[in-house]
C-alpha cells in the first residue's frame, strides 16, 4: 500500500486562497480538482491519499471532507478548525457528522503565519489541541525553524495527542542553512508521539536550480532523528510543482530512502501514514484481499 500524506485541492471559483499573496504564486492560480491528481497517483503507484487544508476556512473543510467521502482514494482529510474556540469540541463532532466526516482524520492551522512565535504555547490554543486530542484526531505541525521552540513546547505539554510535523519543518534549504532546524528536529524527534512528512523540500529550495544533493542532507537528518517508521511520504502536490513535478518528489524521495530497508522503505510509503491517520481499514474490509489496491475508475 502506497499513500500520499499530503496534498492539497482547491477551487478558486469557490473561494479565494488568501496565501498567495505575489506573481510568485502565479502558476498555482487555478482550481486544482481531483481529476488533475488522479493519473499522477495511478501513473505511480499510489493507492490512497490524505488531502490537507490551506486556508482557515471550515466551508474549505467540509468541501473536502465531501469530495474525499465520493472518492475512492482520498482516504483522508487534515481540515483546519479554530484552536481557540472554547466550543471546539461541538465544532468537531460537527465536522465528523458532516457528508464525508468519517474522512476526517486531523487538524491543522497555518502557524507559520502567526505574527507570535510563541502562539503554539498560548493557554487557549494548548486547551485546542488537548480537544483534538479527545476527539481520536492527529494533529499536523506547519511551523518552520522560528516557530520550532514553541512546537516542541507545545507537544510536550500534550502528549495524549498525535502530532504529525508538515515539511519536515520547512528547513532553509535554499540559503543552505543547517541551524537552529537541526537541533530542532532532533529534539522534536525526541518525543515518540510526534511523525514527520518527508514532504515539501523542493520548494524551500531554489525552484529553478536545486540539485538532490542539495536537499538530500535534510530529508536523510529527518530519517536518522525520527526513525523511517515515523516519517511519512508526502508530495505536496500541487505545490511542489512550482520546483518540481510529482515523479521529480517522488524520485527524490526515493533516492533519500535508498539506503533503507524493503520493510522501512514500505514504512515511509505507506505504512507510517496508515498508522497514523488510522488508514488499515480504509479500502480493507472482512474479506477483502490482502495485497493493496490501486485507485478505482470513478467519474
Amino acid at each position: 500500500m502506497r499513500i500520499d500524506a499530503h496534498h492539497h485541492l482547491w477551487d478558486l471559483s469557490r473561494r479565494p486562497q488568501p496565501w498567495m499573496d505575489g506573481p510568485w504564486a502565479d502558476p498555482l492560480r487555478r482550481t486544482f480538482a481531483p481529476a488533475d491528481l488522479e493519473p499522477e497517483l495511478t501513473a505511480h503507484g499510489v493507492d490512497m491519499s490524505v488531502a490537507v487544508q490551506t486556508s482557515t476556512s471550515y466551508d474549505e473543510t467540509r468541501d473536502l471532507l465531501a469530495t474525499a467521502g465520493g472518492s475512492g482514494w482520498i482516504a483522508a482529510v487534515v481540515g483546519w478548525a479554530d484552536l481557540t474556540d472554547p466550543g471546539l469540541p461541538a465544532v468537531l463532532a460537527g465536522l465528523r457528522s458532516a457528508p464525508g466526516g468519517d474522512r476526517l482524520r486531523g487538524i491543522r492551522h497555518q502557524v507559520q503565519d502567526e505574527p507570535d512565535p510563541l502562539w503554539l504555547v498560548r493557554p487557549e490554543v494548548r486547551r485546542g489541541l488537548a480537544a483534538v486530542a479527545d476527539a481520536g484526531l492527529v494533529y499536523d505541525l506547519l511551523v518552520t525553524p522560528r516557530e520550532l521552540p514553541a512546537a516542541i513546547e507545545a507537544v510536550r505539554e500534550v502528549p495524549q495527542l498525535t502530532f504529525v510535523l508538515d515539511h519536515a519543518g520547512k528547513p532553509a534549504v535554499a540559503e543552505r542553512l543547517w541551524q537552529p532546524w537541526a537541533d530542532g528536529i532532533t529534539e522534536l524527534a525526541g518525543e515518540p508521539h510526534v511523525s514527520c512528512k518527508l514532504s515539501g523540500l523542493v520548494t524551500e529550495a531554489d525552484w529553478q536550480k536545486w540539485r538532490p544533493q542539495e536537499v538530500l542532507p535534510y530529508a536523510h537528518h529527518v530519517l536518522d532523528a525520527f526513525g523511517p517508521h515515523r516519517v511519512l511520504f508526502g508530495s505536496d502536490w500541487p505545490v511542489c510543482t512550482l520546483a518540481a513535478d510529482y515523479r521529480e518528489v517522488l524520485a527524490l524521495a526515493e533516492q533519500a530512502t535508498a539506503h533503507l530497508t524493503v520493510l522501512e522503505r514500505a514504512a515511509v510509503f505507506g505504512d507510517t501514514a496508515a498508522r497514523v491517520y488510522g488508514l488499515e481499514t480504509a479500502w480493507r474490509r472482512p474479506g477483502d484481499a490482502a495485497q493493496s489496491r490501486r485507485p478505482p475508475e470513478h467519474g
